[in-house]
């Protein structure tokens, strides 16, 4: 259920002791949304791999935001946020001996290639570097023909602007692929599940999904995940 909007100061005073001082993300920053999959025998290995990477990446000069994901219901499955100052301070950590040593110890753990997608920011606000303890993250991959590419960006701005009004939402933003601007990765994170499910009904996520069918140039590719830490 959508509360009043005036109602977020008291949220964000009760998640004051679990989330950091938000940082504003502006145009210079960088954002990487990487997927990856590990045999199943695999996955505790790989999610230590992820920790440890993390913990070290989070030092890194630039660093705003570097979570670490496993997909709900299929652990075998992640999903690293990246948010770096601007493109140097990627390039530097993408050059650091613990990020290669990283990709090099889970290479042997893949059943497919690790997936790396730089990206820009769309419709963003404040750039928090974790979020609640129990939070459901939702990233959905969001396809546009090329031709319809202007109305499909324009609604999902929208979606996310309405998104963020909520007050059990603690992240709702909009992402562009730099390589293909007509693909774009819609990043949630909400309170809990049942909070999740709630605005997945919503009447305007729901007008949303049916403008944005005949524009789509795939499935809308939602997937749920937690965070590893």
């Amino acid at each position: 259920m959508r509360r009043p909007i005036g109602s977020l100061a008291g949220l964000m005073v009760a998640l004051a002791g679990l989330l950091p001082v938000a940082q504003a993300a502006d145009s210079d920053t960088a954002y990487v949304v990487s997927y990856f999959e590990v045999s199943p025998a695999a996955k505790d290995k790989a999610a230590g791999l992820l920790r440890q990477v993390a913990r070290q990446s989070r030092k890194d000069a630039g660093n705003l935001r570097f979570e670490i994901l496993q997909r709900l219901g299929q652990p075998d499955q992640f999903v690293v946020l990246e948010a770096w100052k601007d493109k140097d301070a990627l390039a530097a950590h993408a050059a650091a001996a613990h990020t290669k040593q990283f990709r090099d110890n889970l290479q042997g753990l893949l059943r497919s290639a690790y997936d790396e997608r730089p990206h820009t920011a769309l419709e963003v606000g404040e750039v928090r570097a974790a979020a609640a303890r129990n939070a459901v993250f939702a990233v959905t991959h969001v396809d546009i023909v090329p031709k319809l590419k202007d109305e499909g960006v324009a609604l999902t701005k929208e979606l996310a602007v309405t998104g963020r009004k909520y007050t059990a939402n603690t992240r709702f933003e909009a992402l562009t692929q730099n390589s293909r601007t007509n693909h774009m990765t819609v990043v949630e994170i909400w309170a809990d599940r049942r909070a999740m499910e709630a605005h997945s009904t919503a009447s305007h996520m729901k007008q949303y999904r049916e403008k944005l069918l005949p524009m789509s140039g795939s499935l809308y590719d939602e997937r749920l995940y937690r965070a590893l830490d």
